[in-house]
């Protein structure tokens, strides 16, 4: 029986391994966000919205954010993207909000951006003014639908849990700081209790996940090259 020279098997081990690590890693992060991660209270903001796209075999062709009706903003607009075509939808406000001393009976609910493609490998932004931001909440909460070129749609719609594990597929969401608590392009002091719990959080998920899949590997490449050993030894007698 013939095997492989000892340094084409390991490396063929090592390979694989470093491939289910890099897949791992890649499936922990590819989700659709909004950035930054936070914003003040009763300001206006412009947010992008990131999608990268987590298909070997299909590109990102259309994207809807839904905004959220529980908050209704009085200012939505859109910065052109190349490539894209994007288009607002009005819906009728179940209680009408105040706006420059007038009142808005509808507001724009959903976002479409369609006709290019984000390929393999690749993340799109998307960007967006929004304002005034709510005072009597905490978070905004969006829902986002990317579709693939094969067709299939994948909903973000999964708001977190505090203390619980990230869903499958969570909702972006916008962290809304009491007002005064932002200094310049960054935070004060008297807001990080508020981002860096959760920054932790979402770092030590990642961390752990990525671990984790570093750990797989490690194992797989150690089976390969124990296998080998024996095998070697098996033949020399």
């Amino acid at each position: 029986m013939r095997f492989l020279p000892g340094a084409r098997r390991a490396g063929a081990v090592a390979s694989l391994a470093s491939m289910a690590v890099i897949g791992l890693a890649t499936a922990a992060s590819a989700h659709v966000t909004v950035n930054p991660k936070a914003a003040e209270q009763g300001s206006y903001a412009k947010v992008s919205f990131r999608v990268p796209n987590e298909r070997d075999d299909a590109s990102t062709t259309k994207l809807v954010v839904h905004l959220p009706a529980d908050h209704p903003l009085a200012s939505v607009s859109v910065r052109p993207t190349p490539g894209w075509t994007v288009k607002t939808k009005k819906s009728k406000l179940a209680k009408p909000i105040q706006s420059h001393g007038g009142e808005l009976t509808e507001a724009i609910t959903e976002i479409t951006w369609s006709g290019g493609e984000i390929e393999p490998g690749q993340f799109q932004e998307f960007d967006v003014s929004l304002g005034p931001l709510p005072t009597d909440t905490d978070q905004l909460v969006f829902k986002a639908d990317q579709t693939y070129s094969g067709g299939e749609v994948v909903k973000w719609e999964e708001p977190p849990a505090e203390g619980a594990a990230e869903p499958e597929h969570p909702s972006p969401v916008l962290k809304l700081l009491p007002e005064g608590s932002t200094t310049g392009t960054g935070l004060s002091a008297q807001v990080k209790p508020v981002s860096a719990s959760e920054s932790a959080a979402s770092a030590d998920d990642g961390t752990a996940r990525l671990l984790g899949g570093a750990g797989i590997a490690v194992g797989v490449i150690g089976i390969g090259v124990g296998a080998y050993g024996v095998t070697r030894a098996r033949s020399r007698a």
